[in-house]
């Protein structure tokens, strides 16, 4: 269908779910008609600088010739084929890239179809494992609070229990244990007490307990919290000395946002299980990957069943593995290190002055991540139409003005982001009548 083919906003709004909206007061939808660099343009014509890189995928920017020229030659000879039982060139060459890249521990990929399955993927892992090395009892999961690791009824069971996203599911979602989240802050050393919550429940549920399950650093979607990497590495430990698995999800922190290619890497540790997603494919195209070590792996094959109980149909989908394949050689060739290192410096710099702003709780930057914490829930319909009206794209949730913006992104069109954030956190936090819609009541 052209571009010039004008967008039935009507027929969407009436029949289409969009992620977290409601189908009788839905949120505005833009229409995008083609996307190139670190712009969208939209239907009328306009620009916007996208300050989200697609919900934190799109890290080489939009229309990159050698990911769409990979994508060209795998579509004109294998654009799908079964897993069962097959196999073929863009699999086993994205799987090599990926060990290759990780640590050395991780020897085994499983590859799936969005992050969410990932999880599930990581979940089932654990459980089977410890069915293989006759310790059945070993059915839960461990997590922290303020988490967040997707969408589907495994992974839901994981996220953060009290303020997450799916807490209106109530007792169809497996009920896990939950620590407090990590309090000290990244940079710093761990502070005093802060694993004790953690080993506690680890001391008394390690028998019942298949893994723990964390973000390594940066907790995304449920809190926007960047914390130590002592914390990881006493996370660790404690895994070793209770006999658990410990499961990183890196779906939102992999291959450089946070200023290392793995935010493990800042703890130097080793995971028993990784997922990964999101970036895989530099956004231009769903794929995740579950890696786990040599051990978790003969632990699978000894359970009763013998194998691995799970095969999605679009696994290991030769384009979405050609993509990942030319997403992964762009990140190799390590221009990601100066170029998160110029945005975290820059994002530093420019969003500063947020912490005078009223009604601004906190400002944090790390890699390619800056967030403007509110101290009360934005209205994000309000405020995302305020950005649009400033020519970027940054979408907002709770209390979270934040950007994750593409690895490739300008000076210049990084400076209008974070303007554009210091603008619209100044109208959210005003306290009057004229800006009242900018703050949720819900």
């Amino acid at each position: 269908m052209s571009s010039l083919t004008p967008i039935d906003h009507q027929f969407d709004k009436e029949h289409i779910w969009h992620p977290y909206t409601s189908m009788t007061q839905a949120l505005p939808a833009y229409g995008v008609v083609s996307a190139s660099g670190c712009e969208l343009t939209l239907e009328d014509g306009s620009k916007l600088v996208d300050g989200t890189s697609s919900w934190w995928a799109c890290v080489h920017g939009y229309s990159h010739p050698e990911i769409l020229e990979a994508m060209q030659k795998q579509l004109s000879t294998l654009s799908h084929v079964m897993f069962g039982g097959i196999t073929h060139h863009s699999a086993i060459e994205v799987s090599k890239k990926l060990l290759a890249m990780t640590s050395d521990n991780l020897t085994k990929v499983f590859l799936a179809d969005s992050g969410s399955i990932a999880v599930e993927v990581a979940m089932k892992m654990a459980l089977q494992y410890w069915q293989g090395r006759n310790a059945p009892r070993k059915q839960g999961i461990l997590t922290v609070k303020q988490g967040y690791h997707g969408d589907t009824f495994a992974a839901m069971s994981v996220c953060d229990p009290e303020g997450g996203m799916h807490t209106m599911f109530g007792e169809a979602v497996t009920k896990q244990l939950f620590a407090p989240a990590p309090k000290t802050p990244f940079g710093e050393a761990l502070q005093e007490g802060d694993l004790e919550a953690m080993e506690a429940l680890l001391e008394t549920h390690h028998e019942t307990t298949a893994a723990v399950i964390i973000e390594p650093i940066m907790q995304g979607a449920g809190a926007m919290h960047f914390y130590s990497a002592d914390y990881l590495k006493g996370l660790r430990a404690l895994c070793d000395r209770f006999k658990v698995l410990l499961i990183l999800d890196e779906i939102a922190t992999g291959f450089g946002r946070t200023g290392k290619l793995f935010a493990y890497q800042h703890a130097d540790i080793q995971a028993d299980i990784l997922c990964l997603g999101k970036a895989l494919t530099g956004g231009y195209i769903s794929l995740a990957a579950t890696l786990c070590s040599d051990e978790v792996a003969l632990g699978i094959s000894d359970s009763p069943s013998g194998v691995f109980m799970h095969g999605p149909t679009f696994m290991g989908n030769p384009l979405a593995c050609a993509a990942a394949c030319a997403s992964l050689d762009l990140i190799a060739k390590n221009r990601w290190q100066d170029q998160v290192a110029a945005i975290q410096t820059q994002m530093k710099q420019q969003l500063s002055s947020a912490r005078e702003i009223k009604g601004v709780k906190a400002v944090r930057c790390l890699g390619a991540v800056g967030v403007i914490e509110m101290e009360k829930s934005v209205n994000t319909g309000k405020l995302q139409q305020a950005f649009v009206e400033r020519g970027v794209w940054v979408r907002p949730f709770s209390k979270f003005i934040y950007i994750m913006p593409p690895y490739i992104i300008s000076e210049n069109q990084l400076s209008r982001l974070t303007q554009a954030m210091l603008e619209v956190a100044a109208i959210a936090g005003a306290q009057t009548n004229e800006a009242a819609d900018f703050i949720s009541h819900g």
